[in-house]
């Protein structure tokens, strides 16, 4: 389906470009110790810099993670079971749990975004950085966790899963 192809296409493209993210990361870091221990002149911007890379980073790969099923699931208990019914299973698991919370996710991350942009909120450091990038990215990572999650389920739901080779 063209849309499952969109979507799983859309969070293999953020993925791979937001894992970029921790060579930055790292090289902050590597910066910030270089100058504070070789230097004796350590950074004020460093740690809050790296908290908000890190945050960014982590949020932003849920539909990532959920594409490559990379999150966590109770497969002890459903792997003994026929694939018929692991893919009921897994499918009212979407229905009842995924789709419920991912839409909370997404509306109260817009709400927790919207607000913190109106107050052009910042951090308390040293350097007051703006922190309402990362909270417009945490609105955005759940859109692309909740779509990833429509995809999957259509996957489960027209029997479209990649690993249909374990029947």
């Amino acid at each position: 389906m063209p849309i499952i192809r969109i979507i799983d296409g859309i969070n293999e493209v953020v993925g791979r470009i937001i894992v970029l993210l921790a060579v930055v990361f790292g090289a902050i870091i590597i910066y910030d110790v270089v100058m504070r221990y070789g230097f004796r002149a350590p950074t004020r911007w460093a740690f809050d810099v790296t908290t908000m890379i890190y945050g960014f980073y982590f949020i932003m790969l849920g539909g990532y993670a959920l594409r490559h099923r990379a999150h966590v699931s109770v497969d002890l208990l459903i792997d003994t079971l026929p694939y018929n019914v692991r893919r009921v299973i897994e499918a009212l698991g979407y229905l009842v749990f995924f789709f419920p919370f991912a839409t909370v996710f997404a509306w109260r991350a817009y709400l927790f975004a919207e607000r913190s942009f109106l107050q052009r909120e910042t951090t308390w450091g040293a350097v007051q950085l703006p922190v309402y990038p990362v909270k417009m990215a945490m609105a955005l990572a759940a859109i692309l966790l909740l779509i990833q999650g429509i995809s999957e389920f259509l996957k489960i739901i027209l029997d479209k899963r990649e690993a249909q080779h374990e029947r």
